[in-house]
């Protein structure tokens, strides 16, 4: 049940009262399980806390780690909640084909091309086969991660007298330059425990939605084209470019693979520096040096794409997904309220959200740098979800991560990618 004291946190926007005229729910509980827990489930009931007092429903949410698990047996035995926060589509797709996701309708799927932008990317990532194979929305994405970032020190930048680049092209020649200049272009570490390979997976993703347009993209997550089709060997193979010349990684090719990626980095703020750039997500800033300024002392640009293939500006993330798994006018409302600026206005204030709800105003992110980044959300042509999450776990997090280790160790993107496709097409 949500706690009082967090209605305070809604002040920080202008209100706990929305605008709108809303449905009584009073007597109703709205009950919703998902993976925010910690700062998350905190920020979350602060969202919560004015469709609490607007409709006058009970609002339970439950976080929890073990939430992809326990929904799966709580949709089976009768006891799911209402809402489902889902942190990966393809169990809300698996869900949703057997029935027990109950279909957002197309005013929702409307309202997602309007007011999100790159519209469609979101009712595509949102919509699955029902048991009918009839293709229907269903998820309603709330909370996006950015993935598609290059970080960098403006005055390491200004003392080489490099510039921002604003294409592919740019980027390449700017790994060339520092290269002449005697120094070394990137930082590059995909080391992560019994999760390494995951970070060069992001790159391929990164860089096959920059090579090719985003159906191929999908094709490919799908397995409706083999992991080994050129366009992905190529996308590896530029991958390649970057991490296979000893010239071009702080520690040379042999580091890519051992250097963990929370550790990768360090090297931007060495003295001289070890590497000029790393591609890494938002969330590598906090394993940045403790009195590293962001903005000041670190900074990051848009992974651009090539201006010669006329691809826009595709971004790869992650995020979160509502979907109604005990379908109630509560849940109904509740998704309604999920696409007032508000409800992303005040989990922006809070920090550590993201959003490309386009009415939702952009001064309500406490910092430059999150402003930067939701800018960056908003500008993007394209959005697509994590290439790896999307896959069977068996290749996702598995021979993707493993295949791309081996990549990184001397084998050929041909032979990566062979072995993955024979690993995907041995499941059951």
């Amino acid at each position: 049940m949500l706690r009082l004291s967090l209605l305070a946190a809604v002040s920080l926007m202008s209100g706990p009262c929305l605008g709108a005229e809303w449905p009584d729910l009073s007597g109703q509980t709205i009950t919703i399980a998902g993976p925010y827990i910690g700062p998350d489930e905190e920020h979350f009931r602060a969202v919560l806390a004015p469709f609490a007092e607007a409709t006058g429903a009970v609002v339970d949410y439950a976080g929890s780690q073990q939430f992809s698990q326990q929904i799966v047996i709580d949709t089976s035995s009768g006891s799911a909640p209402n809402v489902a926060i889902f942190p990966l589509p393809g169990l809300a797709a698996t869900l949703a084909g057997e029935g027990k996701l109950a279909p957002l309708g197309d005013e929702t799927e409307t309202w997602l091309r309007d007011n999100y932008a790159a519209g469609q990317s979101w009712v595509d990532l949102g919509s699955y086969e029902g048991p009918d194979h009839v293709r229907r929305l269903y998820g309603f994405t709330y909370k996006t991660d950015l993935k598609s970032l290059v970080w960098y020190v403006p005055d390491e930048f200004a003392d080489a007298g490099y510039a921002v680049p604003e294409t592919f092209e740019d980027l390449q020649a700017l790994t060339e330059k520092i290269v002449a200049d005697g120094g070394t272009p990137w930082c590059i570490g995909i080391g992560s425990g019994a999760a390494t390979g995951w970070p060069a997976t992001d790159w391929v993703e990164d860089l096959l939605l920059r090579l090719e347009s985003p159906d191929v993209y999908d094709q490919w997550v799908s397995h409706k084209i083999p992991f080994n089709d050129p366009r992905i060997v190529a996308a590896i193979e530029l991958f390649g470019w970057f991490a296979k010349d000893n010239a071009k990684v702080a520690g040379g090719t042999n580091a890519v693979g051992t250097t963990d990626f929370s550790l990768s980095p360090q090297g931007l703020f060495t003295v001289p520096p070890q590497c000029y750039l790393h591609h890494q997500a938002s969330f590598i800033s906090s394993f940045f040096p403790e009195n590293v300024v962001l903005g000041e002392d670190a900074d990051f640009f848009y992974f651009p794409s090539y201006a010669g293939k006329e691809l826009g500006k595709p971004v790869l993330g992650a995020g979160t997904l509502f979907a109604i798994t005990n379908d109630s006018p509560g849940a109904r409302a509740l998704i309604d309220y999920l696409k007032t600026p508000q409800a992303h206005e005040i989990w922006m204030a809070l920090g550590g959200f993201l959003t490309p709800h386009k009415g939702a105003s952009l001064d309500a992110y406490p910092n430059d740098t999150l402003r930067e980044q939701g800018q960056i959300l908003l500008n993007a042509t394209t959005f697509r979800f994590d290439g790896s999450d999307l896959m069977p776990g068996a290749v996702g997090a598995g021979s993707f991560w493993t295949g791309m280790v081996d990549f990184a160790s001397g084998r050929s993107a041909e032979e990566v990618a062979t072995s993955i496709e024979e690993s995907w097409k041995a499941l059951p």
